[in-house]
């Protein structure tokens, strides 16, 4: 039913320079989940104020986070050690994707992601599946009965793995167009075309890669790309003719305003100014970078005036160490002061917000607090520890709430999230 949300509402425009912010806002949600509308609260229409509401006195209100880049099959994965990258997919990864051809497996996990990440107020993703088109059915299916905004698709390999978690270019195509005309397009859902990265796609299945993003009409690209020194120098191997290994992915036809790249740690010059002339994004993923021993994104070096890479923020679970956007966030922080680079907290949220939204082209309906988008939501509590509201007693302005929410905040945070209007998530009696 159409019902009222109060609270601090916070929302941001197309940088985080814009802030839109009420002390004491309303936003009015319609029946179909979509918002009515927003502002001050003294400035609520009479004909909502008998409506029944939903009260967070001074929690923020705000966008729910948006995950550009993780892993629904490693969700059990968290903290699984690795010597690097390519040990790590060996040892824990794909035995665990395999196994996902179970149909009953993927559906039981597909609840379980879903209610993680909405306990963590992630409401809209770009998710991996493993190679089983049981596992993006699952998926798909779950996210779908929530009316949420998700895009994903099979992971495709076809070489480099064990057999159990690869398949064929042509049963790669043939599962991904499936896909793509039984979940394209349904409700809030949206289909990528999911190459898992070089190493483990042959030319064969990379040239099909490029040709199903030509051809399937709205659908995104998502794969991984220069990720660890390891891995660069297995792709120089593996295609000994290529420039770069942003070259590799070019010469399939994978390079788009639709594609997005997950990692873009060691890039050169050359590969930063071809992402930028295609406008393909780049999704920083500071946890796992971390953990793996991967290396520190600059993100000032992909944003350089002269060829500006568009640069979205990720969780990547399960090589990431947290569900958290809050934490991820911070973790991004820490990375950009090693890199040399000092972001504000205003500019991280705006990441994980609009600016993700924009990255994976469903900024027209989530992102941010606008009338006619959906009700997406996460309140946040800044009091929600101890250790929080020791913090506020000092801060002086929304930027310091905000920055400690994202260097000491986690999932106690979480007040509630709302996907299309819907309380999924509530955190009724926050412990410390």
């Amino acid at each position: 039913m159409t019902h009222v949300i109060k609270g601090q509402t916070l929302s941001f425009g197309t940088s985080h320079l814009h802030v839109k912010h009420e002390q004491k806002g309303a936003i009015v949600v319609a029946d179909d989940g979509t918002i009515l509308w927003s502002g001050p609260q003294p400035l609520l229409p009479h004909g909502f104020r008998q409506l029944p509401c939903d009260d967070f006195g001074s929690q923020i209100v705000m966008p729910g986070f948006v995950d550009a880049h993780i892993h629904f099959p490693q969700y059990r994965m968290l903290a699984a050690p690795g010597k690097d990258l390519l040990d790590w997919l060996t040892r824990f990864t794909f035995p665990e994707e395999s196994r996902y051809a179970d149909p009953a497996f993927a559906a039981a996990a597909a609840d379980v992601f879903l209610s993680r990440l909405y306990a963590h107020g992630t409401t809209s993703a770009l998710a991996f599946c493993s190679v089983h088109k049981t596992c993006a059915d699952a998926l798909f299916s779950a996210a779908a009965a929530r009316n949420m905004a998700l895009i994903t698709g099979k992971t495709m390999m076809d070489r480099n793995a064990i057999p159990a978690v690869q398949d064929d270019p042509e049963t790669g195509a043939r599962e991904s167009t499936e896909l793509y005309s039984a979940w394209h397009g349904k409700g809030r859902l949206r289909y990528a075309v999911t190459p898992r990265f070089a190493v483990t796609s042959t030319e064969a299945q990379l040239k099909i890669s490029g040709e199903l993003l030509a051809s399937l009409d709205g659908a995104l690209m998502q794969t991984h790309l220069s990720e660890s020194p390891g891995e660069i120098a297995f792709v120089k191997q593996l295609f000994p003719d290529a420039r770069d290994y942003t070259d590799v992915y070019d010469r399939f036809g994978l390079l788009s305003n639709r594609s997005l790249f997950a990692h873009g740690i060691h890039l050169s010059e050359r590969e930063c100014a071809r992402l930028s002339e295609s406008g393909s994004g780049v999704v920083h993923c500071p946890t796992s970078n971390t953990f793996l021993g991967s290396g520190l994104m600059p993100m000032s070096h992909l944003r350089k005036i002269s060829r500006p890479v568009a640069v979205g923020i990720a969780t990547d679970v399960g090589g990431g160490t947290n569900y958290s956007m809050l934490a991820t966030l911070g973790e991004a922080y820490k990375v950009q002061m090693l890199a040399g680079y000092k972001p504000t907290a205003a500019e991280l949220f705006h990441m994980a917000t609009q600016g993700n939204a924009e990255r994976l082209h469903i900024s027209h309906e989530t992102g941010s607090i606008d009338t006619g988008k959906f009700a997406d939501l996460v309140v946040l509590d800044p009091n929600a520890t101890p250790v929080l509201a020791s913090r506020q007693e000092l801060s002086n302005s929304l930027e310091d709430v905000l920055f400690s929410l994202m260097i000491l905040g986690d999932d106690r945070a979480i007040r509630a999230t709302y996907v299309a209007g819907r309380k999924v998530h509530e955190r009724v009696s926050p412990q410390a």
